[in-house]
């Protein structure tokens, strides 16, 4: 299995940055972690993509996203860092790590207990 940790939310001002962090810890027989991402459930409405990087270094952005926010990994350690600069109020959400991980056969996808961003106008 694969426990992933978030940290780095809290309460910024539009126009702030917050720096997210996540931290995967693997028991058992992990082939790899493919991919890493990060997600959010903004108030009301579904858990949605913000960005994802592969063990390859391949990003994908929304967006939503895009100009603002960078993710980064660290294939070594197993981490995930999304620098989110110029937020805004509807970036308000709960932010979730995930990661797809990779058995020979199989994969399986893991998520974080989430970290609250929460911006002020």
């Amino acid at each position: 299995q694969v426990q992933l940790v978030e940290s780095g939310g809290g309460l910024v001002q539009a126009g702030g940055s917050l720096r997210l962090s996540c931290a995967a810890s693997a028991s058992g027989s992990i082939y790899s972690i493919n991919v890493m991402g990060w997600y959010r459930q903004p108030p009301g409405k579904q858990r949605e993509l913000v960005a994802s990087i592969s063990s390859g270094g391949n990003i994908n952005y929304e967006d939503f996203v895009k100009g603002r926010f960078t993710i980064s990994r660290d294939n070594a350690k197993n981490t995930v860092t999304l620098q989110m600069n110029s937020l805004k109020p509807e970036d308000t959400a709960v932010y979730y790590c995930n990661a797809l991980v990779s058995v020979p056969a199989m994969s399986y996808q893991y998520w974080g207990q989430g970290t609250q961003v929460t911006v002020s106008s």
